[in-house]
């Protein structure tokens, strides 16, 4: 089964099916991680409504654009899940979520809960790492490389990415070839290379607690 394109998450988003009992609203950064555990587990009691991945560049619009759906599509579901972390909204998010009664994954961002929240923490190094995923690794020149300005002004490298050490992939799949691209950004962006299968993290675990209930 093939998932949406990158590109239509990035700039659309994904609507919700309307067939489920539980509505998943979430960052279209994290569609194609949730729909293979979908899959995978027999969760089609669960439907995904992704926002744009694109909100990740503009984080003080993450809380808005998530009310506004629950808001929406609160009376068609028996329970909302907001599939997204605190994601540089400041705390803001956390408090829309507890106003709305509405339950959220946990942890600071994406990177985190992909690793294990506990055990993100417990690196020492990791204010200089930078972070990528596997949507990030595909997604690299759209998602960090023009909107940085380094494809018009390269000498802005060192100045934004003078102070990382290295660069971290946080892989959900196994996969050489994107393996080898993340490798390439690390060396477009002059910082180490430090490969971390993930898997899913915490995020299996958020979503199975909720298709628990039913």
């Amino acid at each position: 089964m093939t998932g949406p394109s990158d590109d239509l998450l990035t700039s659309e988003g994904l609507p919700p099916e309307g067939r489920g009992r539980i509505l998943l609203i979430a960052c279209g950064a994290l569609a194609h991680e949730i729909l293979s555990l979908k899959r995978a587990n027999g969760w089609d009691h669960m439907d995904l409504q992704c926002l744009p991945a694109k909100l990740h560049l503009y984080p003080e619009k993450i809380t808005a654009e998530v009310e506004k759906s629950v808001l929406r599509q609160r009376d068609a579901y028996g329970r909302i899940f907001v599939v997204y972390a605190d994601c540089g909204t400041g705390g803001l998010l956390q408090a829309k979520c507890a106003e709305l009664g509405v339950e959220m994954v946990a942890g600071p961002h994406c990177y985190a809960f992909y690793e294990g929240v506990d055990r993100f923490a417990a690196h020492e190094d990791e204010i200089t790492a930078f972070y990528l995923t596997d949507f990030l690794v595909r997604q690299f020149d759209a998602f960090v490389w023009r909107p940085m300005g380094l494809d018009r002004h390269p000498e802005l490298r060192d100045m934004i990415f003078g102070n990382y050490t290295k660069l971290i992939y946080q892989a959900q799949t196994d996969d050489a070839a994107l393996r080898a691209r993340a490798e390439d950004c690390a060396r477009r962006l002059g910082l180490d290379y430090e490969y971390r299968f993930t898997g899913y993290g915490d995020l299996a675990g958020a979503l199975g607690a909720q298709a628990a209930k039913g």
